[in-house]
C-alpha cells in the first residue's frame, strides 16, 4: 500500500543534512529565538562543566586545609550553579516551546494547502493513509527534532569538546586515555546511521499502510458487517501490525548495539584514566583534587557521549520524515493557466474539438481512454452521453472542469479554451454532480452551499433543495443545519445523490456536468427530481451522463460513446430507429427498469 512514488531509502544522494536542510524556509522565522535557545542551553551545559573546578578548588584547598567556611562557601557555589544550570535549561525549552509548534502548524497547513492543488490523478495514486501520516506522525518527528536533537547534536558536541580541553590542561595523559574509543565511536555511528535510515524509512512506510487500512475500514465498516468479514480485517490488520513491529523491533536492536558502545568504551576509558589517576596520586604527581575534577569532568561528559546514539535515531526519523513530507510538496500541482492557443470565434456552448486523453501513469504504448471526440453542445442545450460501463463516460466528464487535463485537442466554453482560464473562473461556470456523492462532516445547508458563491444565502438553499426533491433535509432534528456525519453516511444513498444534485444547481451554474445523477433514486422520486430539473436545464447548457431512457430523456440530443469515441449524436427517438448498440443500451436498460 505505500505509495508508488516513495523515495528509495539508502539511493546513492540520500542525505540526511541535505533532507533537513529543506526545513530551513520553515524553521528562518524563527531562527532568532532557536539560536537564542542553543545559545542558552551551552551555557546551562558549561556551567555543568564548572562543578568539577569548584570540587578541585574545594579538595586541595579547603577539605585539605580542614577549613569548614572554605567547604560551606564551596557549597554554596555549587548550590548557585545548580539553580543556574537549571534556569538556563529551563528558559531554553521556553523559547522553543511556542515558535515550534508554529512550525509544524505552518507544514501542516501548507501539505493541506497544497494537497488541495494536486491534480485527482495524484489522488488516485496515492493511499489517503499515506497522506495522513506525513500530516501527522511525521510532522511530529520533524517537530522533535527541531525541539531537541538540533540544538542538543551542538550542544552536546561543544560540551564535549570544552570538557576535553579541560581534562587535557589538568592532566593530559589521562585525557589521552579519554580520547582513546573516540575513532571506533565515529566508526561505528556511520554505520549507525546507515543502517538506522533504513530501517526508519521503512517504519514510516508502513505507519502509512496501518493508517490506510484502519481509515478504509473505519469507512467501509458497514461492509465489513454486511459481509461478515471482520475477522479477515482483523487477520490484515494484525499481519501489518506485525510487520510494523518486527521493523520497529528491528530499530530498537540497532539503537540498542550503538548505546552497548557508547556506553562501554567510554566508560573502560575512564576505568582506565581512575586506575592511572589513582597510581599518579600515590606517586605524588598529581594531587586529589585534580583527579577528582578530572573524573568528575568525565563523569559530567557521559550524558553527552552516551545521548549520542539516541540524537542520531531521532535525526535519522526527521530526515525520513522530511523526505516524506517533501515528497509529496514537490509534486506538481494544478496548474493556474494559461495556456496560448487561440480559442474558436464565435463558438457558443461547450465544444471538444479533437479530444484525447490517457491517464498520466498509464504506459505510452496502451490506447488512450478517449480519442477524437469531436463533439458540440449548443448555449441553452442539454446534451445526454451513452456508452457501455467502462467507455470512458465518466473521464469525459471530468475533463471539463479540468479534473483531468486533456492529452490532445481542446475543449471550449462559449469559444474560450478552458486552459486559457484560471482553475477557480472555470470551476465557478461549471458544476458538477458525481454518481458516488460525496458528503462532508458538516450541515446539511453547508454541504450544499459549497456549489454556490459566498453571497447564497437561505432562499437558494431552499430553491436547491426543491429542485433535487431534497425537502427531507427540512424535517431533520436541526433542519439544514443537522450533521450528516462523516462521509453523510447517516443517510440514505438516495438522500446523498439528491444533496449532491442540489449541490450543483444551487448556484445557477452557466455549464452543468451531470454523472448519472439519478442512478440511486426510486421511479417516484426519480420523476419528480426531472420534472424540476427540466426547468433548470433549460437555464443552462449540460452534458448529462445517463444510463435510462427516462435520464436520456430530459436531453434534447444524444451522445453515444464507444470504444473511446462519439459513434453517433442525435436525438433518442433518431438514435433508436437509426442504431442498433444505441437501442440495445437502451432495451437493456428499460428490461432492468422493469
Amino acid at each position: 500500500m505505500s505509495t508508488p512514488d516513495a523515495v528509495t531509502p539508502g539511493r546513492a544522494d540520500h542525505s540526511t543534512v541535505r533532507s533537513l536542510l529543506r526545513l530551513w524556509p520553515y524553521v528562518r522565522p524563527v531562527r532568532t529565538r532557536l539560536f537564542s535557545a542553543a545559545f542558552v542551553a551551552i551555557l546551562a551545559s558549561c556551567t555543568g562543566l564548572v562543578f568539577p573546578l569548584v570540587l578541585k578548588w574545594m579538595v586541595d584547598g579547603p577539605v585539605a586545609d580542614h577549613d569548614p567556611a572554605g567547604i560551606w562557601l564551596g557549597s554554596l557555589y555549587l548550590l548557585l550553579l545548580g539553580i543556574a544550570e537549571a534556569v538556563l535549561f529551563g528558559l531554553r525549552r521556553w523559547l522553543v516551546a511556542r515558535p515550534l509548534s508554529g512550525v509544524e502548524a505552518d507544514m501542516r497547513a501548507d501539505l493541506y494547502r497544497h494537497l488541495q492543488r494536486l491534480p485527482v490523478a495524484f489522488h488516485d495514486r496515492w493511499a489517503s493513509g499515506q497522506l495522513l501520516s506525513r500530516g501527522t506522525t511525521d510532522l511530529m518527528l520533524v517537530r522533535q527534532f527541531l525541539a531537541f536533537p538540533l540544538t542538543f547534536l551542538l550542544v552536546n558536541s561543544v560540551t564535549i569538546l570544552i570538557g576535553v580541553i579541560i581534562m587535557l590542561a589538568q592532566q593530559w595523559t589521562l585525557g589521552l586515555v579519554l580520547l582513546a574509543p573516540a575513532v571506533p565511536l565515529m566508526a561505528v555511528c556511520w554505520l549507525f546511521e546507515r543502517h538506522y535510515s533504513l530501517v526508519a524509512r521503512r517504519a514510516q512506510d508502513q505507519v502509512g499502510d496501518l493508517t490506510t487500512v484502519v481509515e478504509e475500514s473505519v469507512l467501509g465498516i458497514r461492509i465489513i458487517k454486511g459481509f461478515g468479514r471482520h475477522r479477515s480485517q482483523a487477520h490484515a490488520f494484525r499481519e501489518l501490525s506485525r510487520t510494523l513491529r518486527g521493523t520497529e523491533l528491528a530499530k530498537a536492536r540497532l539503537l540498542a548495539a550503538i548505546l552497548t558502545v557508547i556506553v562501554t568504551l567510554p566508560e573502560l576509558a575512564i576505568g582506565a584514566a581512575l586506575v592511572l589517576g589513582t597510581v599518579q596520586v600515590a606517586d605524588g604527581r598529581l594531587s586529589a583534587g585534580t583527579l577528582v575534577a578530572f573524573l568528575s569532568t568525565a563523569l559530567a561528559l557521559r550524558w553527552p557521549v552516551e545521548s549520542i546514539g539516541f540524537l542520531l535515531a531521532m535525526s535519522q526519523e526527521a530526515a525520513t520524515a522530511t523526505e516524506r513530507y517533501f515528497e509529496v510538496m514537490d509534486e506538481k500541482p494544478e496548474s493556474t493557466g494559461t495556456s496560448p492557443v487561440a480559442a474558436g470565434k464565435g463558438e457558443g456552448g461547450l465544444r471538444f474539438h479533437g479530444v484525447q486523453f490517457r491517464y498520466p501513469d498509464a504506459p505510452a504504448d496502451t490506447p488512450p481512454v478517449l480519442e477524437h471526440i469531436d463533439l458540440h453542445i449548443r448555449p441553452g442545450e442539454s446534451m445526454a452521453l451513452v456508452g457501455a460501463t467502462g467507455t470512458g463516460k465518466t473521464t469525459l466528464t471530468a475533463l471539463v472542469p479540468r479534473l483531468h487535463e486533456v492529452t490532445a485537442g481542446r475543449i471550449t466554453l462559449d469559444g474560450e479554451d478552458i486552459t486559457a482560464m484560471p482553475r477557480e473562473e472555470l470551476r465557478a461556470r461549471v458544476a458538477v454532480a458525481f454518481e458516488e456523492p460525496t458528503l462532508f462532516s458538516a450541515g446539511v445547508g453547508e454541504n450544499v452551499l459549497m456549489g454556490a458563491p459566498d453571497t447564497a444565502g437561505e432562499a437558494d438553499l431552499d430553491r436547491a433543495l426543491a429542485v433535487a426533491q431534497a425537502d427531507f433535509a427540512h424535517a431533520l432534528p436541526q433542519g439544514t443545519r443537522t450533521q450528516v456525519g462523516e462521509q453523510g453516511l447517516s443517510l440514505s444513498g438516495g438522500q446523498r445523490q439528491r444533496l449532491a444534485l442540489a449541490r450543483a444547481v444551487v448556484g445557477r451554474p452557466g455549464f452543468l456536468v451531470l454523472d448519472d445523477p439519478l442512478s440511486a433514486l426510486d421511479v417516484h422520486t426519480e420523476a419528480a427530481v426531472e420534472a424540476a430539473l427540466r426547468r433548470v436545464l433549460a437555464e443552462t447548457t449540460a452534458l448529462i451522463v445517463a444510463h435510462r431512457p427516462s435520464t436520456v430523456l430530459l436531453a434534447d440530443r444524444v451522445a453515444l460513446l464507444s470504444g473511446g469515441r462519439i459513434t453517433a449524436v442525435g436525438t433518442h427517438h433518431e438514435l433508436l430507429r437509426s442504431n442498433a448498440e444505441y437501442a440495445h443500451l437502451m432495451s437493456g436498460d428499460e428490461e432492468a427498469d422493469r
